[in-house]
């Protein structure tokens, strides 16, 4: 038995009592990125009343790429160059990134 992150026990022997492996509830978990954006911007478009927001996209952007670029920085302990191969974009591009942000590590 192993513990994950969000503190909840699991694994992989856990069966259901007609012997099958029990399915894991989690949630918001199980909705696609995409769909759990879209609910997202809805909700804040929704509440702007009728008023039209301003630069829409650097908000969405500013919002979404500084906590991928820290989480995918933290699964690789640091490595920028692992870092820039998962996401697919040069280091470089990747260094400018994290100064933006203020991410760099010094």
């Amino acid at each position: 038995m192993t513990k994950s992150k969000i503190g909840k026990s699991t694994s992989d022997k856990q069966k259901t009592k007609k012997g099958k492996k029990a399915k894991a509830r989690v949630g918001v978990r199980n909705k696609p990125l995409s769909e759990l954006t879209g609910k997202a911007l809805r909700n804040y478009l929704k509440a702007l009343n009728g008023h039209k927001p301003a630069e829409l996209y650097q908000l969405v952007m500013g919002e979404v790429e500084r906590p991928l670029l820290r989480t995918v920085m933290d699964y690789t302990g640091g490595n920028q160059s692992q870092a820039a191969e998962i996401l697919g974009i040069n280091r470089g591009t990747l260094r400018k990134k994290l100064k933006n942000y203020k991410l760099l590590g010094g």
